[in-house]
């Protein structure tokens, strides 16, 4: 560790638990921090990104509390999935499309200040007290059109910030901050709701848009390698013809699509804090972070990622372990519990969500990963939006114990039937992926 590390405020994770084996074991066990310290660009993109998304995760939590005020209904809960879900989809691929032809950084911007501006209409909304969900919907609605467009160019930022051996170290610290904001985020949402209404919780998320504007303001140019492609349906459909190829990436989103869909109860949270727990809107953050929390104490013993090598026979058994939680958690009723397997659940998912990210970055060039973010973006925000929809309808047909029991068995046989299917999956060496990539590819990270 040198003076500069230490003056930038980056300590070593193992200092201050002694010497010898004790600080072995920790540096064995605690997340590398190497990224932070080493690549500068990336370091003002990932503190930016997590103070940004604190405040989003707050107004996340906000929207699906304010919409079961007024209508006292999962259903119309889940709906509020289904409403983010369209335009998902419809400008998500070609929101990829977009991030291979443009500077990532400067398409950043704009779609971070239109993001800006979503969160200050429904802070309008919320100090004009308006008792009406239309509105809502339509401002989730473009929210969700701009992050389609925002999340591929900011996800492919990421191997130009550090190198791909470098990649299971800064995609869990991204997923410590951002299991940071999902944490805090509900816990805050939960609190301000309950003490001064939606207005103060919109608000915040406004302030802090401004750290992920001024991240994105410092950070170099970012034109996609060879000069960009075109942003028309031919891209797009390049892109997909590239994904159908390669078979290991192609599971890595419909194994998440697997287990968001089936295995994704957020949208009975507002419901089971009374039914289930007894509780009101402070339950219900409570449970909205218990999955974050538990993802981020995974990210912050996460050390040992960086070296499994087999890494889709990791996300398999981390599916796996997540539905097993899930379905647990529809059947207990003591709060402490409850927390404790969402918890388990979270910390599941935060693995399966390291390694298929980096699988991803691994076997797309430069010229194509907006594109494959696209696609990814459609999976990873569209798969829990159908899921809202499919435990809030389960819940209103037959029951919210149902929804959440039966989501998560089956999202343990759809994991099982889907590894046994593509065996290939199971036996990826990450080393070897690695070594062929970087034959590929030699530009150097952007400072």
């Amino acid at each position: 560790m040198t003076s500069e590390n230490t003056a930038e405020g980056l300590p070593d994770p193992a200092a201050g638990v002694g010497s010898g084996l004790g600080r072995r074991i920790a540096r064995t066990v605690l997340t590398d921090i190497g990224p932070l310290r080493a690549y500068p660009a990336y370091r003002r993109m990932w503190s930016g990104e997590t103070i940004s998304a604190i405040g989003s995760m707050i107004t996340t939590t906000a929207v699906p509390l304010q919409v079961y005020a007024i209508t006292s209904s999962s259903f119309a809960v889940g709906l509020t999935g289904l409403v983010a879900l369209v335009p998902l989809v419809a400008f998500g691929m070609f929101g990829g499309a977009i991030s291979d032809a443009v500077d990532r950084r400067r398409l950043a911007l704009v779609t971070s200040s239109g993001l800006a501006a979503v969160s200050i209409g429904l802070l309008v909304l919320a100090l004009a007290d308006v008792h009406a969900v239309w509105p809502l919907f339509a401002l989730v609605a473009v929210q969700s059109a701009l992050m389609s467009v925002d999340q591929p160019a900011r996800r492919s930022m990421m191997p130009s910030l550090v190198p791909l051996r470098e990649l299971p170290a800064a995609t869990t610290l991204q997923q410590i901050g951002w299991n940071t904001a999902l944490t805090a985020g509900p816990l805050l949402a939960g609190v301000t709701v309950a003490a001064s209404g939606f207005t103060l919780a919109y608000g915040v998320d406004v302030v802090t848009f401004a750290a992920a504007l001024y991240a994105l303001a410092r950070l170099p140019a970012m034109p996609p390698q060879g000069g960009g492609t075109r942003a028309d349906v031919a891209s797009v459909v390049e892109g997909l013809r590239f994904l159908r190829g390669q078979p290991v990436v192609l599971m890595t989103f419909v194994i998440d699509i697997i287990a968001m869909i089936f295995g994704m109860p957020r949208a009975l949270f507002p419901e089971l804090a009374g039914s289930q727990f007894g509780g009101g809107t402070q339950t219900a953050g409570l449970l909205y972070s218990a999955v974050a929390a538990g993802a981020l104490t995974g990210a912050v013993v996460g050390g040992w990622f960086g070296r499994v090598r087999r890494q889709g026979l990791a996300v398999v058994i981390s599916v796996l372990a997540w539905g097993t939680a899930i379905a647990g958690f529809g059947l207990v009723h003591n709060l402490f519990v409850g927390v404790l397997l969402l918890a388990a659940a979270g910390a599941a998912d935060m693995v399966s969500a390291v390694f298929r990210n980096s699988m991803l970055n691994v076997a797309t060039p430069d010229a194509m990963r907006g594109r494959l973010q696209g696609v990814f973006i459609v999976v990873v925000a569209g798969g829990p939006r159908l899921g809202d929809l499919e435990a809030g309808t389960a819940a209103a047909v037959v029951s919210p114990t149902f929804s959440v029991v039966s989501g998560g068995l089956a999202c343990i046989v759809g994991v099982g039937l889907l590894a046994a299917a593509v065996p290939s999956f199971i036996r990826y060496d990450s080393a070897a992926a690695v070594a062929a990539a970087e034959r590929n590819e030699e530009a150097e990270p952007l400072q």
